[in-house]
């Protein structure tokens, strides 16, 4: 029995001294007891940062591309700038390429729409690339093939860069649930009418208030001698685009902010008076030959970069142009923005909805996930990446870190105040439906009622079709 009781006690004093040098071993030198966070990770380490992309230890992608880390490497970028904005866009990656030593290899095609698809599906995506119409890019973010951004860029940065609505809008239905699917880049307001400022002036015309006194500033040129306005559609298979701003815009300014949601969503029918409306309405100013200069079958074969051009003549064969603020890109070289041409807002319709602005941007998009990649999408969510651009003109940030100080021109900033005075903002509509309709029936819809060969009602029923498949 004592042999036992022994044995007992030398057990017990073993676990009470192995308990003892276990406290001893977590609380240290007399500070704090145990704790349950793990230990930071080391250099080599990416765990505890997954869900970002980055390591805290090493910094971001894009710190890390600065520090040369992915120097000689390449990144794959397609999209639709062609011709000078291609121009202004490689100009404006230029210092960032430099300093990283990341080549950005971009491809422009004015068939973008038509072959990204095609791309995607035959396993040839770009590394990243850039949508004018996120509605084309929502179908193809159901195919499980974009990259879900939430866990490759740091969301507290972009909440801090970005105006919640941009954020909201790059979330999309994916192949299982929403994604983020890309990011703004760059921005554009459309509800602006240029016309040549110092010709205007000399003529003894007036910016019109409303949309009455814009019609019988119309009838008024037409009446001096000159068609007032300067239309083109043709953009290769993206013809007709241009068309859909002008109802868009109508939309905004003779129904409801909520009808124009559901018109986008497909809930409210092309074939509704509301849509018809707004194509009458249009019609008034397109269908005249005494107001479009070369007449309403012109407007198909004329690129919308040319169209401006008459209004550059000295003096002007047209007055009146009615494009997002990209469209300077195209003006000549020697004008002068404040000067020799500026912008009125397009006057409101119906009162009661206040004076609504169209805008649409540009969101990019990732298909192959690497790290130099990432480095280059943290990039693209920065002011930095279109500071020139912004200096050139022509483009407006959506990021809240690019200073006002770039905008070269009065006219950029009152577009900034236009923005932030609008009583209703809204996206544009075809570039928010799906690929079929905005980028699709849409525009080819508009481009046979325009052409003349077929009828509003037609047109009407053949976009509309667009939404069955």
């Amino acid at each position: 029995m004592r042999k036992a009781a022994k044995s007992k006690m030398s057990l017990v004093m073993v676990l009470l001294l192995s308990f003892v040098m276990i406290l001893s071993a977590c609380g240290g030198s007399g500070e704090a007891g145990p704790t349950t966070e793990p230990p930071a990770p080391s250099n080599n380490s990416n765990e505890g940062n997954k869900d970002t992309g980055t390591d805290a230890a090493e910094g971001s992608p894009l710190e890390k591309a600065l520090k040369g880390e992915y120097k000689g490497t390449k990144v794959t970028m397609y999209g639709p700038f062609v011709d000078v904005d291609q121009k202004k866009f490689e100009e404006s990656i230029k210092d960032f390429e430099e300093k990283s030593g990341i080549d950005i290899q971009y491809e422009g095609s004015k068939e973008f729409e038509a072959t990204i698809n095609v791309r995607v599906d035959g396993g040839n995506a770009p590394d990243i690339a850039d949508f004018p119409q996120p509605g084309l890019l929502a179908s193809i973010a159901k195919t499980g093939k974009v990259i879900d951004l939430t866990s490759v860029l740091d969301q507290d940065k972009l909440k801090g860069n970005y105006n919640q609505s941009w954020l909201d809008m790059s979330m999309m239905d994916g192949k299982d649930g929403k994604i983020m699917t890309g990011i703004w880049n760059r921005s554009n307001v459309k509800s602006l009418v240029w016309y040549p400022k110092k010709q205007f002036e000399e003529a003894g015309y007036k910016v019109p208030e409303t949309w009455d006194e814009m019609m019988q500033l119309t009838e008024q040129i037409a009446k001096d001698g000159d068609p007032a306005w300067a239309i083109g559609i043709e953009s290769g298979a993206a013809t007709g685009w241009p068309a859909t701003d002008w109802i868009e815009n109508i939309m905004l300014r003779t129904t409801t902010p909520e009808n124009y949601d559901k018109w986008v969503k497909g809930e409210l029918p092309f074939t509704s008076p509301e849509v018809k409306n707004a194509f009458e309405i249009m019609s008034k100013i397109w269908m005249n030959p005494d107001y479009v200069y070369g007449g309403n079958k012109s407007i198909v074969t004329t690129s919308f970069g040319d169209a401006v051009k008459p209004m550059f003549d000295n003096p002007p064969k047209a007055w009146f142009n009615l494009l997002g603020n990209f469209i300077t890109s195209f003006f000549p070289e020697t004008a002068k923005v404040d000067e020799d041409y500026d912008w009125f807002y397009l006057p409101p319709i119906d009162e009661q909805y206040g004076k609504p602005v169209l805008v649409a941007g540009d969101i990019y998009a990732m298909f192959n996930d690497r790290p130099e990649v990432r480095a280059v999408m943290e990039f693209f969510t920065t002011g930095e990446s279109i500071k020139t651009w912004i200096q050139s003109g022509g483009v407006i940030a959506p990021m809240n870190d690019a200073s006002l100080d770039w905008y070269s021109s009065e006219s950029d900033k009152r577009m900034a105040q236009l923005v932030q005075d609008a009583t209703t903002l809204r996206f544009d509509g075809s570039d928010l439906m799906p690929g079929k309709v905005g980028a699709g029936t849409f525009w080819k819809g508009m481009t046979d009622y325009v052409s003349g060969t077929a009828t509003m009602d037609e047109v009407l029923e053949q976009i509309q079709s667009g939404w069955k498949n």
